[in-house]
């Protein structure tokens, strides 16, 4: 790899053995994946992914020691993934033990590293950082050095900004050393198109379902998506950016999609056109039939398939403002249809404490709670990693949820029906 003079004393150890063994590990990572420099990290603010003081990650808490102990403090302030701890969550006595003794015993203990490095503030736990309530949203063109899948996709695709998929730790080390590795997606034939996907569905497709098909095929490759813009128009307002957050984090997780190109939608897709797309580009069209596949092919993987649901979750990743408000009108109307005052099953929606802190503000926070929702800034998929909780039949309409943990997927209008009535089959 090619390194400035700069980067080479760095390496050299000017800065010293911790900073010598940050740019080492960039290095080894870049030429690993064929990058000739280093570019530099330009936005204003990082993401880490790793959020959550698991008692087996010894070796990630002792290396953030070496990192504190050398006064190599992140060059960015930085926001973090999701708290995987909340009070207010429903979890019976074994559960919370577990939790808290033989989890998440290191959470304060971690936290307390964060913040020595660099964390923006206490309530700086969210995945959805790139939200206007949390103020970690990067600029068009901007290099970033992110590691969470739902994140990184959002930014590349939504933002216009460049990141490519990268592991937890190498996000700080590249905030760090103020650079990251060129390749991928952070060049321009990184970010061309190999596959064109046609939408010719009858309907709005729905958002983690329409993202687990293209995931699943495309795998880790580009997608250039063509007639979704019919569905969701050509404005990059609040209502579309929330589709696209839930469809972009299910493109990631059921596949490795790092940035996907919605024609007449997204940035460089309204710069640049089919000029996005490869001359050998493949082509995957999804009509409602496809769609329907693919719903039926997700496993069940409860030990009694026809079980209760014991808890619903939504809000993985985490739901937007705008989310919180038209869920609520949602859970009221199925509430008034179903005669009924409360949801059925404990329900809980998550969102970034910034997010939950302006929804508080507005009136639909007491009317949601009220229908006995409970809205929480915790991280799903850290609860379902308790193996008691693991064992619950929990309902999600995320498809991120439903790949990584026992959670089965229902679309929103069955989640609603569950909610509200209780009953829907898939």
């Amino acid at each position: 790899m090619n390194l400035t003079k700069e980067q080479q004393a760095v390496l050299d150890g000017a800065k010293g053995e911790v900073m010598a063994k940050v740019m080492k590990t960039l290095v080894m990572y870049g030429e690993a994946f064929g990058a000739e420099r280093m570019v530099p990290v330009t936005s204003k603010y990082n993401h880490l992914v790793t959020s959550f003081g698991l008692k087996m990650m010894k070796p990630v808490f002792e290396l953030m020691q070496q990192l504190i102990d050398a006064g190599v403090a992140s060059g960015q302030k930085f926001s973090v993934d999701p708290r995987p701890l909340d009070g207010n969550v429903p979890a019976n006595f074994l559960q919370k033990l577990i939790f808290n003794q033989f989890m998440y015993s290191k959470q304060d203990f971690y936290e307390g590293q964060l913040e020595k490095l660099g964390l923006m503030d206490e309530n700086a736990f969210t995945c959805t950082c790139y939200m206007d309530e949390v103020g970690n949203k990067p600029q068009k063109g901007e290099v970033l050095s992110w590691a969470e899948s739902s994140a990184v996709v959002y930014a590349n695709s939504v933002l216009g900004a460049r990141c490519n998929r990268n592991s937890g730790i190498i996000d700080i080390m590249g905030s760090i050393a103020g650079c990251v590795p060129e390749f991928g997606l952070l060049t321009d034939e990184g970010r061309r198109a190999t596959w064109i996907v046609e939408i010719k569905t009858t309907k709005k497709p729905e958002a983690q379902l329409l993202g687990s098909a293209i995931g699943m095929k495309v795998m880790e490759a580009v997608p250039y998506i063509k007639g979704l813009d019919q569905w969701l128009g050509t404005e990059l307002n609040d209502a579309v950016c929330t589709y696209l957050k839930d469809f972009g984090a299910a493109t990631a997780s059921n596949g490795a999609v790092g940035l996907y190109h919605v024609e007449n939608l997204t940035p460089e897709a309204v710069e640049q056109g089919s000029a996005l797309i490869a001359e050998d580009a493949q082509v995957y069209v999804i009509d409602d039939a496809e769609l329907e596949r693919v719903y039926r092919s997700y496993p069940v993987i409860w030990k009694n398939t026809e079980a209760t649901p014991k808890l619903c979750f939504m809000g993985c990743p985490h739901m937007s403002l705008e989310q919180l408000k038209s869920w609520t009108d949602k859970v009221e109307a199925g509430l008034k249809e179903a005669g009924n005052r409360r949801v059925v099953i404990p329900t809980v929606f998550t969102a970034s404490p910034a997010v939950l802190r302006e929804f508080e503000k507005t009136p639909y926070a007491a009317r949601l709670k009220a229908t006995g929702v409970i809205t929480s800034y915790i991280c799903p998929l850290m609860y379902m990693n308790n193996p008691l909780c693991a064992k619950m039949p929990v309902i999600t309409s995320s498809n991120k949820l439903r790949t990584y943990t026992t959670s089965r997927y229902y679309t929103d209008d069955e989640i609603l029906m569950q909610i509200t009535k209780g009953g829907a089959e898939k």
